[in-house]
């Protein structure tokens, strides 16, 4: 067992399959304390005796993210029961609908927008007061396809990950005098139980569709969840030190290297979804330009 994360407590929302229960393991097996949130109870229930049974501490809250009230509940439990949360890792989401957006079902892509973004806000407004508090905090978010780009037929999922990385580069500007950090998680292609969604919807997923059948029937392109697990790890520790308002893709960043590098990258718009003209990136080429 590890201790990188020993005497640190940590949320982890979406914990109760894919990812989320992927970081919630590394979590257990690196000493931090967990309070688990999913909406299905059995599945989060598993996912915390799992927990356990690697020697880690983990308490589970049956949470609808995007219910602010039950937000609220999470957060207040943890703060009430382990007196200092130092970790927030988001990792709950939906696609939504899948199809062209002139056939979604309206509420259908509302809700979506409510459990991937709001849900975001709810987490990270519950906790930041206390975070503020203890002048400390590390925010973990998860992006998904089409924050950087455009994802056919999964707009309400595209348009709500790319708010979610807006939200976080504008909350770690807010909060970086606290020594708060706030990055997301770009998880590559990682085979969960979402890309069942994509196989039954057949040809409305569009262009995801081949890349999701691929991945599923020969293993190409496909990620472990456990990099992304790994990542997390990264920021939520010292090792990533100041480091914050960036989005990093886990399977091909080389933010392996980059302990003791928080400075040099934050003074840079390297690994962020701004706009690249000559005013965004003149810091990285002012002796070209």
């Amino acid at each position: 067992m590890g201790s990188v994360l020993k005497n640190r407590t940590a949320i982890v929302t979406g914990a109760g399959r894919g990812i989320g229960r992927a970081i919630a393991l590394t979590f257990a097996q690196e000493g931090a304390q967990l309070y688990l949130a999913a909406r299905t109870e059995g599945e989060l229930l598993e996912t915390g005796t799992a927990c356990r049974d690697l020697g880690g501490v983990a308490r589970t809250v049956v949470t609808d993210v995007a219910d602010w009230g039950q937000v609220q509940h999470l957060v207040a439990t943890a703060i009430h029961e382990s007196t200092q949360v130092d970790i927030l890792v988001h990792a709950a989401g939906v696609y939504g609908p899948i199809g062209p957006t002139a056939d979604n079902d309206v509420a259908a892509w509302t809700r979506a927008v409510e459990v991937n973004l709001f849900g975001t806000f709810y987490l990270c407004r519950a906790l930041t007061p206390h975070f503020l508090q203890t002048r400390q905090g590390k925010i973990i978010l998860l992006g998904g396809g089409g924050a950087t780009a455009p994802l056919p037929n999964f707009s309400s999922y595209a348009a709500s990950k790319a708010a979610v990385v807006r939200l976080a580069d504008t909350l770690a500007e807010e909060l970086k005098a606290f020594d708060i950090q706030v990055n997301v998680i770009a998880p590559g292609l990682v085979d969960t139980r979402l890309q069942d969604e994509v196989l039954t919807a057949g040809d409305l997923a569009g262009p995801l569709l081949e890349k999701i059948k691929k991945a599923r029937e020969t293993g190409a392109g496909a990620v472990s969840p456990d990099v992304a697990a790994s990542l997390a790890v990264f920021l939520a520790s010292p090792m990533s030190g100041k480091l914050t308002g960036k989005l990093i893709a886990a399977p091909y960043d080389p933010w392996r290297e980059w302990t003791d590098k928080a400075d040099e990258l934050n003074a840079t718009p390297m690994y962020t979804i701004r706009r690249l003209d000559p005013f965004t990136i003149k810091p990285l080429i002012k002796d070209l330009i």
